[in-house]
């Protein structure tokens, strides 16, 4: 396999734009040591309704919840200082492959920020260099190219690849090799599930594309009736399942299901199974090539169903192929192209000016995930291991693609926008996998009553509401000044409401902490009538959904003592008055204006 030679060019821009991008490189001088063990539940955000089994029984166990840690060795090999160069692998279809334009892209994106990164004095004034690979398609040959970034290259960390089989491969050699692979392409969403510790990637997979599909065609335009039309390779395989599995869960299982060969122009046979079967609407799951010849097929053969479809079917392409047959064409896609902030216009402007093409989101996430990358790399130095653990403690990270968040398994979980056709362009908002409760408090929940009067005492009292409420204040470590007060929730609604009642008004209690789903909600009744501010520990967000100002929810499995930090620090701001707690609660940028939490 021949190996693509791409120089890596210094490209200098202005230093407005180095705000936005690389800083400039610690080279290790203070690596962040070990990510934190953190759980984050429900797992891939799975809403209630959307889970298996959830109309029926709970699991007594969760997987892929967790942390994944990393146990070895690696750790204690020596940080290497003395090099010329710092050297980053990237594998991806460039070349003899039917992805290649999009694996160039890809590349563009990466290019960039290597560029600018070195541009800004690199590693230590030395530069970083990706070594290019082509992804072929076909297995040996593909592994084969892993190891040789690995071996042969002795690359520092691995970029790519597009398809789910070569990033597989990857992930086996990372495993022997000790070396993290940043993906910013691929949406299969069986790789982080292989619980393999050196993997992490900024674009929402499979699952949850399907959810939100599922979720946008069900519920918000009410389809009942939906077809699957994809392609027979293993992104349309592995993509499918997912929002089968989330059509069943809602009610409404997929009518059927037709495939085409990737090599197919003719969808005709296809779309007329497809319409005998009567359905009133279609999801593709191809891309934007394929996706333009079905949606004018369609047209051909006066076909009048709802057509949406994967992020891979959106963008400027599927327009000026499919005309006006894609008026009305719905996909998901990874973030909000058509977004105003400073960060994204400056990026698209210094990416225009170097690659003569605007970005789409296969070069902009990768250009996102370089960055990552690359400070990771500046912050853990050169150990793999190290620099493993500096993206696994990446929880957050602000990009030209906007604001993401990362669960324990490191891969995104922001939510998706949907990009509608309409009249020859694409217009976005943001998507969401959560049933629609109410339209209510999404500029945020102010409250505009009277201030509460200041509790005279010399401790503040927390109120911990819920089931085994004693046990856990008894082993809840917390500091001086701070007295909890247990109300377990297990006896009678009647007499666990006129504790906390009791708690409130004679215990004089400056806030609460209600521990699961059925405390929180009875904690926010009390609270909206006595003016007490709660940390709700759970996943149901319905308890944001009511415009109650005084609710403030954290994610299940958050811990007894992280929610007491969180109040204890607002009571330290506020002083001992609940509305200033409130009100510091709202302003510590850990809650979104709605009370739901935040990216800290």
């Amino acid at each position: 396999m021949r190996r693509l030679v791409y120089p890596v060019l210094m490209f200098v821009l202005g230093s407005a734009a180095w705000a936005q991008t690389f800083t400039g490189c610690a080279c290790g001088s203070n690596p962040p040591g070990r990510p934190a063990l953190r759980t984050v539940k429900p797992y891939a955000q799975e809403p209630e309704d959307l889970r298996p089994f959830s109309k029926f029984t709970t699991p007594y166990w969760q997987h892929y919840i967790d942390q994944v840690e990393y146990n070895g060795a690696a750790r204690s090999t020596p940080v290497v200082t003395d090099v010329d160069e710092v050297r980053i692998g990237f594998i991806g279809p460039l070349e003899n492959h039917p992805e290649a334009a999009l694996g160039k892209r890809m590349l563009n994106g990466a290019t960039l920020a290597i560029e600018e990164a070195n541009a800004a004095g690199g590693y230590g004034h030395k530069p970083f260099r990706l070594m290019i690979h082509n992804d072929s398609a076909i297995w040996g040959a593909s592994s084969n190219e892993v190891v040789k970034m690995v071996y042969d290259d002795k690359v520092w960390a691995i970029f790519g690849s597009i398809s789910g089989d070569t990033t597989h491969i990857a992930l086996r050699v990372a495993l022997r090799a000790e070396v993290p692979i940043v993906n910013s392409a691929s949406t299969d969403p069986t790789i982080p599930e292989t619980l393999i510790p050196w993997y992490f990637t900024d674009i929402q997979d499979d699952r949850m594309q399907s959810y939100t599909l599922a979720r946008h065609i069900y519920g918000e335009v009410g389809l009942k009736r939906v077809a699957i039309l994809r392609v027979n390779d293993r992104y349309g395989r592995f993509g499918v399942p997912k929002f089968r599995d989330a059509s069943r869960r809602l009610g409404h299982p997929v009518v059927i299901e037709q495939k085409f060969m990737p090599y197919e122009t003719d969808f005709r046979r296809q779309l007329k199974v497809i319409q005998d079967s009567r359905v009133d609407g279609i999801v593709l799951w191809t891309d934007q090539a394929k996706a333009a010849g079905i949606l004018k097929q369609m047209q051909e053969l006066g076909m009048h169903q709802r057509v949406f479809g994967s992020h891979r079917t959106l963008g400027d392409e599927l327009v000026a192929q499919a005309g006006a047959a894609t008026d009305g064409y719905q996909a998901v896609y990874p973030y909000d192209p058509s977004s105003k902030s400073a960060a994204w216009l400056e990026f698209k402007t210094r990416y225009e000016a170097r690659f003569h093409e605007q970005p789409d989101h296969f070069a902009s996430l990768a250009y996102d995930q370089m960055q990552i990358l690359l400070q990771s790399i500046c912050k853990a130095g050169l150990n793999r291991a190290l620099i493993r653990d500096t993206l696994y403690g990446t929880q957050t990270y602000t990009g030209v693609t906007g604001e993401m968040t990362f669960d324990p398994n490191d891969k995104q979980m922001r939510s998706l926008f949907l990009g509608t056709v309409h009249k020859g362009k694409i217009e976005y908002r943001k998507a969401s996998m959560e049933k629609e409760y109410a339209r209510v408090g999404e500029d945020g929940v102010p409250y505009a009553g009277p201030d509460t009067p200041a509790i005279n005492s010399t401790v503040a009292k927390i109120a911990v509401f819920g089931p085994n409420a004693e046990e856990q204040v008894r082993a809840a470590k917390v500091v001086a000044g701070v007295s909890l007060v247990a109300i377990p929730s297990e006896q009678s609604w009647g007499k666990a409401s006129d504790a906390l009642v009791h708690a409130i008004y004679d215990g004089q209690v400056l806030g609460i902490v209600s521990l699961d789903r059925n405390s929180s909600h009875l904690a926010e009744q009390i609270a909206v009538k006595s003016f007490v501010p709660v940390i709700a520990i759970s996943s149901d967000r319905t308890l944001t959904s009511i415009n109650i100002p005084w609710i403030f929810r954290e994610p299940e499995g958050t811990t007894l003592e992280q929610a007491l930090g969180i109040l204890r620090d607002a009571i330290a701001k506020a002083g001992p008055n609940r509305a200033k707690i409130r009100t510091a609660l709202s302003a510590s940028g850990r809650f979104q204006a709605t009370g739901e939490p935040g990216a800290n």
